[in-house]
C-alpha cells in the first residue's frame, strides 16, 4: 500500500521537478554533510520551532494547511528547539501537549498566549497556570511535567537539532538530508514550495 502511495505521488509530483528546474542546493536549500537516517519508510519532514519566536507563529496557519495535503508516506514532525533557558518552558510545552494528547487543542492556543495575549511563560507555575486553562488538572500536569517521556523528548530534540545544526527558525530539515530555511528559500512561502521540490526529488529516487 505505501508502495502504491509512494507511486501515485511521483506521478502527481512530476510537474513540480519539472517546475523547479532553478532550484540549486547550496542557494535555495542546503544539504547536510551527513544525512541523518530514520526508522521509517516514509518521508519525514521536521520544522525546527520555537513558540517564542515570531516567525514561527505566522508561520504555523500555512504549514498546518500544508501538512493536510501531503500524501500518506509524507510525515510532518515538529521539533522545538532550545536556543537558551527562557526556550526551554515552551519545548517542555510542546512535548507535555503530546504526552497528554491535546496538541491539537494547545498549539495554536500557545502561539496565540505568547504573540497576542504578550505572556511570558518561562516558569513552571506560568506553564502550569497555561495548562489549567486547557482543562488539564494539576496531578495530570505535574506526571507529564516530571516524566522520563518528556526528559528523554527534550533530549532528542536537542541531538536533532545539534545534528542539523540548527541556528535559526522556522527551519525545515526533508527526509534527513536537506535544510531549508525562508532566508535562502526567500520567503516562508517560497520555504514549502523548496519543500514540495525535494519530497518530489526523494519519491523520484
Amino acid at each position: 500500500m505505501m508502495k502504491t502511495m509512494f507511486k501515485l505521488a511521483i506521478i502527481w509530483l512530476a510537474p513540480v521537478l519539472a517546475m523547479a528546474a532553478d532550484y540549486e542546493a547550496g542557494t535555495h536549500y542546503q544539504v547536510l554533510e551527513k544525512p541523518i537516517k530514520s526508522n521509517t519508510d516514509a518521508i519525514i519532514v521536521n520544522e525546527f520551532f520555537g513558540y517564542s519566536c515570531p516567525h514561527c507563529n505566522t508561520f504555523a496557519p500555512a504549514l498546518h494547511a500544508w501538512s493536510e495535503q501531503q500524501a500518506e508516506g509524507v510525515r510532518l514532525v515538529e521539533v522545538p528547539v532550545v536556543f537558551g533557558r527562557s526556550w526551554e518552558n515552551y519545548a517542555k510545552a510542546y512535548y507535555i501537549s503530546l504526552q497528554l494528547g491535546i496538541l491539537e487543542q494547545t498549539h495554536h492556543a500557545m502561539f496565540n498566549a505568547v504573540h497576542v495575549q504578550k505572556r511570558r511563560i518561562l516558569t513552571k507555575t506560568a506553564l502550569q497556570k497555561f495548562f489549567a486553562e486547557q482543562g488539564v488538572n494539576e496531578a495530570d500536569f505535574e506526571q507529564a511535567y516530571n516524566s522520563f517521556d518528556l526528559k528523554n523528548k527534550l533530549r532528542q530534540g536537542n541531538r536533532l537539532a545539534a545534528r542539523a545544526k540548527i541556528t535559526g527558525v522556522p527551519s525545515l530539515l526533508v527526509n534527513g538530508k536537506y535544510m531549508v530555511n525562508a532566508t535562502m528559500a526567500g520567503s516562508q512561502e517560497g520555504m514549502l514550495a523548496v519543500v514540495d521540490y525535494l519530497i518530489a526529488k526523494e519519491l523520484a529516487n
